[in-house]
């Protein structure tokens, strides 16, 4: 079963199901409507349906063809689906260079981003980087955020080189998109291989998440998941120098993210007390009290437990003002 959203399946899906008829595979396919809305119980129970009346069994398997929504979706069908079928992931967006590696898959609940889901990981991996150049700009630029993420909590010199080489990656040069990918996804995969059901270091792939998220559900998802953690990763650079686990991280992340054109500040009608109440739902928080991913330096981080809400409102307060 293939599945993809209605912005990628008039592009790719029928090439993908022609591909793999001819290879001598019996192919069925479906489609949902695109963006973070259909991340939802109600679309996994289309796509249950779909796979059901195909008649999908246990030797079958399930296609991600699509962005990180997509992935997220078909991988929780996936995980559910008959207890478990194995899957796929074909990523054809920047940002789900991300999401494909690493085996968390899920949905949304509408108190809380991601709340539903499992660990399960994808037997393979295909990243066609021709797909990126179909992508609207502000969906290239929404996929760097994540790929500055992998550099800025894991290795310095990547971070260096992303910044030296903005122009061609901005550009989307095959060569340089392509070395990009392969150093996030290792670093994801290096990530993942130590703590996969994220017990413990594996929660630094969070970074900018606790309050990217936030903003992101109260948004309504009009910023874009790389937009908001953009905006999560310079808020938490600015908190951890103010608890002082880190001193000139800040001034460093608003160079790099502004390079590739991502936000740093935000504005919205919602307060900055709805923003600390939805972090209180965030899957890292224990007992209602805030957990953070906080630097200690460029390509270093550490997780930080029990962090006071004064210091997150003020953070958050900067973060609306653009003063930082």
């Amino acid at each position: 079963m293939v599945v993809s959203d209605s912005i990628v399946s008039p592009l790719y899906q029928e090439r993908v199901v022609r591909f793999l008829e001819e290879a001598g595979y019996t192919v069925s396919s479906v489609t949902f409507s695109a963006g973070e809305h259909s991340k939802s119980a109600a679309t996994l129970e289309k796509l249950t349906g779909e796979c059901i009346q195909a008649g999908l069994d246990r030797k079958g398997a399930i296609l991600a063809l699509g962005g990180g929504v997509t992935g997220d979706l078909a991988g929780f069908l996936a995980a559910s689906y008959m207890r478990g079928l194995p899957y796929i992931q074909l990523p054809t967006t920047l940002l789900a260079h991300d999401s494909s590696v690493g085996g968390k898959v899920g949905i949304n609940h509408p108190l809380g981003k991601n709340m539903i889901g499992a660990f399960h990981q994808p037997s393979l991996v295909v990243f066609d980087t021709d797909t990126l150049t179909s992508l609207p700009r502000r969906e290239v630029i929404s996929g760097f955020a994540e790929v500055i993420k992998h550099a800025l909590i894991y290795d310095e010199s990547f971070a260096r080189w992303l910044l030296d080489h903005h122009a061609p990656l901005n550009d989307l040069h095959p060569e340089y998109i392509a070395e990009a990918i392969a150093k996030g996804c290792q670093v994801k995969a290096d990530v993942v291989a130590k703590d996969e059901r994220e017990q413990g270091l594996r929660a630094i792939l969070n970074y900018g998440h606790t309050i990217g998220h936030a903003l992101e559900a109260l948004s309504n998802y009009t910023y874009t998941h790389g937009e908001a953690i953009a905006i999560g990763m310079v808020g938490e650079s600015l908190l951890g120098e103010k608890l002082g686990t880190a001193r000139n991280v800040l001034g460093y992340t608003k160079e790099l993210l502004q390079a590739f054109s991502l936000p740093t500040t935000f504005t919205g009608p919602w307060t900055d007390e709805s923003l600390l109440e939805t972090m209180r739902r965030d899957k890292k928080a224990r007992g209602g009290s805030l957990t953070f991913v906080l630097p200690k330096g460029i390509g270093k981080v550490l997780i930080q437990h029990d962090v006071e809400e004064e210091a997150v409102l003020d953070v958050l307060q900067e973060l609306r003002g653009g003063v930082v």
